[in-house]
């Protein structure tokens, strides 16, 4: 059985009570897991976990948007050598697992609701092979796999699972016309879409994917930029209208 997360429950998320949170004070951080850096790797996941924050937070939804430290169900089992690009989690305080610096089943007292992998030649076989059938028996309630070359790494360019009765069931994936490929995630509340190799987060439903964080800036910008405009504006009348007033004074001979 894996915790769902709906939409609905996502926007009264207010209510989740969170899991009482593990005490880290007599332990050390786990290492830092071994990792070749990916600039496309990196630019994929700072779109998805920083898109993920904002739409979250807009919600008043507490949750937990991390990637690449350890994730294992004993804190020092050295055959558990998973480190997956993207953990979501829902009903735990972020901060605690921050400072662990790794995701450690059995302190936390559940798996993640949510793990993504992103494909790179490297590892991209052992992403739906062995981490298909690892994160199964974690007990991850849905795992996503996105490859920016289109299946070329991974078996396919976007593929999604749900963990039933301990075993993973594929989620079903749509192809438009256009070439979008997308699944819905029922956790997550969003459709995860593969578009021209970028990932990308929408509603479903919605016409437009959840904005990037340089959007996000770029609109707040945008928003400071014309309130400034329409204050400065308004300045401007309330002097040509002082402005006029004066002239109408001195012409009644005021």
């Amino acid at each position: 059985m894996t915790t769902r997360i709906t939409k609905r429950a996502i926007h009264s998320a207010r209510a989740l009570e969170l899991l009482p949170p593990p005490d880290y004070s007599h332990l050390k951080p786990l290492p830092d897991p071994p990792r070749e850096p990916d600039m496309l790797q990196d630019d994929i996941l700072f779109y998805f976990k920083g898109a993920l924050k904002i739409y979250y937070a807009g919600l008043g939804v507490i949750v937990l948007i991390v990637g690449q430290g350890y994730l294992r169900r004993e804190p020092y089992n050295a055959d558990e050598r998973f480190a997956p690009d993207c953990v979501v989690v829902f009903g735990v305080n972020p901060k605690n697992i921050i400072v662990r610096n790794g995701y450690v089943i059995n302190e936390v007292g559940k798996p993640p609701d949510f793990v993504l992998e992103v494909a790179s030649e490297s590892t991209g076989r052992r992403d739906y092979t062995v981490k298909r059938e690892g994160y199964a028996r974690y007990g991850v309630g849905e795992y996503w796999r996105f490859d920016p070359s289109g299946g070329r790494f991974h078996d396919a360019p976007l593929a999604g699972d749900i963990l039933v009765d301990g075993e993973y069931q594929p989620f079903p994936i749509h192809r438009e016309e256009d070439g979008l490929i997308w699944g819905h995630s029922p956790l997550l509340g969003l459709d995860m879409c593969w578009d021209d190799g970028e990932l990308r987060v929408r509603e479903p439903g919605a016409d437009e994917f959840l904005p990037t964080p340089e959007e996000v800036v770029e609109e707040r910008n945008q928003a400071r930029f014309q309130a400034q405009q329409a204050e400065r504006r308004a300045l401007e009348a309330e002097a040509e209208n002082a402005r006029l007033r004066e002239l109408l004074r001195r012409r009644n001979g005021g």
